[in-house]
């Protein structure tokens, strides 16, 4: 992999990071609740011109002041080249972006820096609620500035699940799910945020997902001293040549173990 420049210190990053996700949570707002230019792409994913607008500021701040920083975006091709790269910076400009084009509040801006695999700094950033989730390895995570916790439930029933409520009924499973708060969002990142500060207990997700999705939310939710993993129990790693992981499952460690017993020896489909 190509080395980055190591004077480069974190603390540049972070504030470069933290900076550009709050202008683009700017724009993001400039285009919610009004008549957005809409389309589909590949995969029956819907696109608005908000999502553009954001990615191009995002990569205009990101990728204009690290050019030996890789870069993945939902919103652009991918480059083969960010696998040469030890750093790069993952993006999805508008996780939620159905929610966000009915105006409906539940859609993030979400980046992270990864490095080796992993990310290092992640930023989540929903502005038409006003909560940006930040976090940077080993220093905890914090919610509009204050730490915050997931929570220490530790049985199933009765959780807050952020979730696709569905799932819970379908009849494949070998055992019914106990009674469960669903907490539906259409934004993966933002399920696993409310995680994270303890607004629900745990996330599942048993389709897949993309690097962009996950990214800068796992190191939110293990910083805020929870557990994100595929819901095999499996690290997730990122920047690979295929970035999609089959699942995840995310909670506090006491629930993230009883949730593991129900879900960790499925054996998914394709």
């Amino acid at each position: 992999m190509q080395a980055p420049d190591l004077t480069q210190s974190r603390a540049d990053d972070r504030e470069l990071l933290f900076s550009a996700v709050r202008e683009g949570g700017a724009v993001a707002l400039g285009y919610f609740q009004t008549k957005l230019k809409t389309w589909m792409k590949a995969g029956d994913s819907i696109v608005t011109e908000a999502d553009i607008a954001v990615n191009d500021l995002l990569q205009k701040r990101l990728a204009g002041a690290r050019p030996d920083y890789g870069w993945l975006s939902e919103e652009t091709e991918d480059d083969a080249d960010r696998l040469t790269r030890s750093r790069i910076w993952v993006v999805d400009p508008i996780d939620g972006t159905r929610a966000f084009a009915k105006g409906k509040p539940h859609f993030v801006l979400s980046v992270a820096l990864v490095e080796d695999g992993r990310p290092v700094l992640g930023a989540l950033f929903n502005p038409a609620t006003d909560e940006f989730f930040e976090a940077e390895a080993g220093t905890g995570a914090r919610l509009n500035g204050k730490p915050i916790h997931v929570s220490d439930r530790a049985e199933i029933a009765g959780a807050r699940m952020a979730a696709h409520g569905p799932m819970f009924r379908h009849p494949a499973w070998p055992q019914a799910w106990p009674e469960m708060e669903i907490i539906e969002r259409n934004s993966v990142a933002y399920r696993i945020a409310l995680v994270a500060c303890g607004a629900a207990d745990a996330a599942l997700a048993l389709n897949t997902k993309n690097d962009w999705d996950l990214a800068a939310a796992d190191l939110i939710v293990i910083e805020a001293g929870g557990r994100m993993t595929s819901h095999d129990g499996k690290t997730l790693v990122y920047n690979r040549e295929l970035p999609r992981h089959r699942s995840l499952l995310a909670a506090g460690p006491r629930l993230y173990d009883a949730l593991f017993q129900r879900v960790g020896a499925l054996t998914l489909p394709g």
